[in-house]
């Protein structure tokens, strides 16, 4: 499991070497990283700001309470509900980037595999087909993450062990939907759509929940997301290769 975990981490490491490989391909990526992320971004700090309101709102059966407990549940609430917010834009970040870049990521996932050796690739749909198909996919894991993010929420209020336990597991849960949603350009080359490359990646679980943490933690990072999304789209087509068993270095492609 940890050996899995680390060469997870590995790949998105390696996924950083395309800036030093590829340069410009990987500039392109960056364009709607930052398009998306000042809206993203805004969001979040608008959240931030308000959220002392919202969580007296959402506590407003407490208002009677002596304190220290009106305080302490109203900050284990307001931490519940920024956690879980984070969980969904993150994910909804990563869906709404891949889908304003199509193109440019498309190109970094192609000359990852270029690079190693070339892929058969399926037959492409009719765009509308495609793009349906595509919208109703994100959909789903977008209906996915509202749960976890609900589910998350309230085992963020147990009391003591709570907020590190929702944490942790909003990393986990965190980094299988982004690697899920991350190789969606590779694994869609391949003619693979969701339910394949859950089953896929399911293969190498622990090699992609290393690969998804360490994106999910690095998205965390103030503009880390906007640094690590060509990064991690290229590590991602690496991850797709190594789950359907096809070489990850022109080396072993040779």
């Amino acid at each position: 499991m940890l050996r899995g975990f680390a060469q997870g981490v590995a790949l998105l490491l390696r996924g950083f070497r395309a800036w030093g490989s590829n340069p410009g391909v990987m500039l392109l990526g960056l364009i709607p990283a930052v398009i998306t992320s000042l809206l993203f971004g805004a969001g979040i700090v608008a959240l931030a700001v308000h959220l002392e309101p919202i969580t007296a709102a959402l506590t407003g059966f407490a208002e009677s309470w002596d304190e220290p407990w009106q305080g302490v549940l109203r900050v284990a609430v307001g931490g519940a509900l920024l956690g879980a917010s984070v969980l969904v834009a993150i994910y909804t970040f990563t869906l709404v980037t891949l889908t304003i870049g199509a193109p440019f990521f498309e190109r970094i996932s192609r000359a990852v595999d270029d690079r190693i050796s070339p892929v058969a690739e399926g037959e492409e749909p009719p765009f509308l087909r495609g793009l349906l198909r595509g919208i109703g996919e994100g959909l789903a894991l977008l209906a996915l993450t509202l749960l976890t993010g609900a589910a998350l929420f309230l085992l963020g209020l147990i009391p003591l062990v709570g907020a590190v336990t929702a944490a942790v597991a909003g990393a986990f849960t965190g980094g299988w939907v982004l690697a899920l949603e991350l190789t969606a350009t590779a694994f869609e080359r391949r003619g693979i759509r969701l339910g394949g490359r859950r089953r896929m990646l399911a293969r190498e679980r622990s090699v992609t929940l290393g690969f998804g943490v360490a994106a999910f933690l690095l998205f965390l990072v103030p503009l880390g997301a906007v640094a690590t999304m060509p990064a991690a789209v290229a590590g991602a087509t690496l991850l797709a290769r190594r789950s359907l068993g096809e070489p990850t270095s022109p080396r072993a492609a040779a």
